[in-house]
């Protein structure tokens, strides 16, 4: 009997992801001291095009990867986690956590030579941050004005407490800053700037072929001295899997980043001294695989349909046979890498129970029509890593065997982003949500209502409820980091309950890259961060 492509990888994972993980959970290698070389051209895989380069309007890996060498946040996080100052230098909070005060580094210009000052930093985050950016938008919900009393002081005022530890935990990802002068008129969106980003960053936009590359050159004037090292950084758009590591191979690219290979060349590169495959460097990234709900379906917007759907997948079978060491069984949005606010599995859980789902769906009205199907549904994948595409296929499968037929569609970056979040033009969406450091900071936009149509990865579901919303605001504004945790419990247990999505798979994600890489993955951030000290040896 012929296998499918689908038990075909199957087998293919159970052969590799052992033999992978030893090498994953391992540090990067050391190397004795050496002197950084100067110049060279750093070629990395950029699998998904978002068609949005500025990170001040868009939080994503995809778009980190390239803006963050860029432009720059005010803070980032430092080898150990612990911010660190890259456009601030400093920073303090009233004891009310309503006013929170940042000195700007001096002498830093933007790539068109104009000089950074405060009034950037107040145009971004009232104009950017707290009206377009994904996750921004409520993290800065309560945010009433920005003073600039000069130039290199920045005074951000919020109607409720904001915790300093929770901003300086989302500046990295959320504190981008994009020039005044660039975006002050005309339709921000549209600002043809976001697709040749201005920054302050060790590198200077250079070029963007759609579906081809994008480069970025040395900035001769940047601010850290003696940085960069590299002369140049071309980004490749290989949407093929397997074509980019066959370009790993020959030298064409030194990494690819964000498990953006099959599973099984991940193994074998491993196991090749030229790469090195690490979890090393993601530490700041933590995702879970979703299932998300669009409750403008009739269907799915009743809850005994959605845990039937649930109940009628099983994920562990799915982990031990496609993805293996990679991934462990999640138990809601905060992953149990979050040791300051995860807690624990004892909130709703829908385990494998296949009489469970059948009776559910019998009981919400979804009885077999001629041939057992009780439901049509159309599912989007994200085409960000192998794992989503085989996790969409096993939903399919499963959903069939109780008598729900889901069409699967795919898309590239920008079309699903459009299509899920701003058309809304699916029944089921399946992708990654990343933790950062905190809920509030990625997670809990999920789920709070009123987010900006059209913004990447927040509650676009046409859900919600009041009692959540009330929890998320009351947690991002309490300042008693116990009473915060208690909360964010309770957020747990409702968000589970209600189920408006499931994520029900926790990962880390695995680079691949050059060993002659010097400096790599040496914060939690790395793909994301500016790479101002990455450089190649000979």
């Amino acid at each position: 009997m012929a296998l499918s492509r689908f038990e075909i990888n199957r087998r293919t994972v159970l052969l590799t992801s052992a033999a992978i993980a030893a090498n994953v959970i391992n540090p990067m290698r050391a190397f004795a001291q050496e002197t950084p070389r100067k110049g060279g051209v750093f070629n990395v895989h950029y699998g998904a095009e978002q068609r949005q380069l500025n990170p001040s309007l868009q939080a994503s890996t995809g778009v980190y990867i390239i803006g963050g060498k860029i432009q720059e946040p005010l803070v980032d996080l430092d080898a150990a986690g612990n911010p660190v100052g890259v456009l601030a230098e400093s920073w303090d909070s009233t004891p009310d956590g309503k006013t929170i005060t940042f000195r700007l580094r001096k002498g830093v210009t933007w790539h068109d030579g104009k000089p950074f000052t405060s009034e950037d930093v107040a145009f971004t985050a009232m104009n950017m941050w707290k009206k377009i950016l994904n996750y921004g938008s409520t993290l800065q919900l309560f945010l009433t004005a920005v003073d600039t009393p000069d130039p290199q002081t920045a005074i951000f005022r919020y109607e409720r407490p904001m915790p300093l530890n929770l901003l300086l935990r989302a500046l990295p990802d959320l504190g981008y800053i994009s020039p005044k002068h660039i975006y002050e008129t005309g339709d921000i969106r549209q600002n043809p700037v976001n697709l040749a980003p201005i920054g302050t960053g060790p590198f200077k936009f250079n070029k963007y072929e759609r579906g081809q590359y994008i480069i970025a050159d040395r900035n001769d004037n940047y601010w850290r001295p003696n940085a960069p090292y590299l002369d140049r950084i071309v980004w490749r758009v290989i949407t093929d899997r397997a074509a980019a590591a066959a370009q790993l191979e020959a030298g064409s690219l030194h990494l690819s980043p964000f498990s953006g290979l099959t599973i099984s060349d991940m193994a074998r590169l491993g196991k090749d001294k030229r790469f090195v495959v690490s979890t090393k460097g993601n530490e700041g990234n933590a995702r879970t695989n979703t299932l998300e709900f669009n409750f403008r379906r009739k269907e799915l917007s009743d809850i005994r349909v959605r845990k039937a759907i649930a109940h009628a997948i099983n994920v562990p079978f799915f982990i031990e046979n496609f993805l293996g060491d990679f991934a462990k069984l999640g138990t809601g949005p905060i992953p149990s890498t979050s040791t300051d606010f995860y807690p624990g599995p004892n909130t709703p859980q829908y385990p494998y129970d296949k009489k469970k789902a059948i009776a559910l769906l019998d009981e919400a009205g979804l009885k077999p029509a001629a041939g057992g199907n009780r439901l049509t549904l159309r599912l989007l994948p994200a085409p960000w890593g192998e794992d989503i595409s085989l996790w969409a296929t096993f939903i399919q499968q499963s959903l069939g065997e109780v008598g729900i037929q889901v069409e699967v569609v795919r898309n590239d970056g920008g079309g699903f982003l459009k299509q899920v979040y701003d058309e809304h033009a699916f029944d089921l969406a399946t992708g990654w949500h990343q933790y950062r450091n905190d809920p509030a900071v990625s997670t809990t936009v999920w789920y709070r209502s009123g987010q900006p149509k059209g913004a990447p990865w927040t509650n676009q579901w046409g859900w919600k409820d009041e009692a959540i919303d009330k929890i998320i605001d009351d947690a991002a504004t309490e300042v008693d980091p116990v009473k915060r945790k208690a909360l964010y419990a309770d957020f747990v247990t409702r968000a589970n309950g209600e189920l408006p999505l499931w994520m029900p798979i926790e990962q880390l994600f695995v680079t691949v890259i050059s060993a002659k890489a010097r400096n790599a993955s040496n914060n939690p951030r790395w793909a994301s961060s500016t790479w101002h000290d990455l450089w190649l040896a000979e």
